[in-house]
């Protein structure tokens, strides 16, 4: 019976490991509608921890009036100067990087449109 109580246990704490920040995981959500062309709808079907240290991986779809959706996904990855700065971004279609990294981080993610933009949880 201890042995069952301690197996409980130690799933319980697996399974919050594998949660991601939730702040972390509204930043990048906040990424997911600059990755997708003007018009499509962003759907978060789930958010992992990614395949790194400070990573977080969301799946999603593209969808697109009259045609089917596209499975996505997007990785952020935090630097270590604090657990909210996004310090990079990869998609299916490559990494954001250099000027469009910096404009996004800096002139975009905290606006109001990219509240409003945001694509809701998983």
């Amino acid at each position: 019976m201890a042995g069952l109580a301690a197996l409980t246990a130690l799933a319980g704490l697996t399974a919050c490991a594998g949660s991601p920040d939730p702040e972390q995981a509204r930043i990048c959500r906040r990424t997911l509608p600059t990755l997708v062309p003007a018009g499509a709808r962003v759907t978060v079907l789930r958010e992992a921890s990614g395949p790194q240290d400070r990573s977080i991986r969301i799946d999603f779809s593209q969808d697109r009036a009259g045609r089917s959706p596209l499975p996505r996904y997007a990785v952020c990855q935090f630097s270590g100067l604090s657990r909210t700065d996004l310090s990079g971004l990869t998609s299916d279609r490559g990494p954001v990087g250099g000027a469009a990294l910096y404009l996004l981080k800096h002139y975009y993610l905290d606006t109001p449109d990219a509240a409003v933009a945001e694509p809701g949880a998983g």
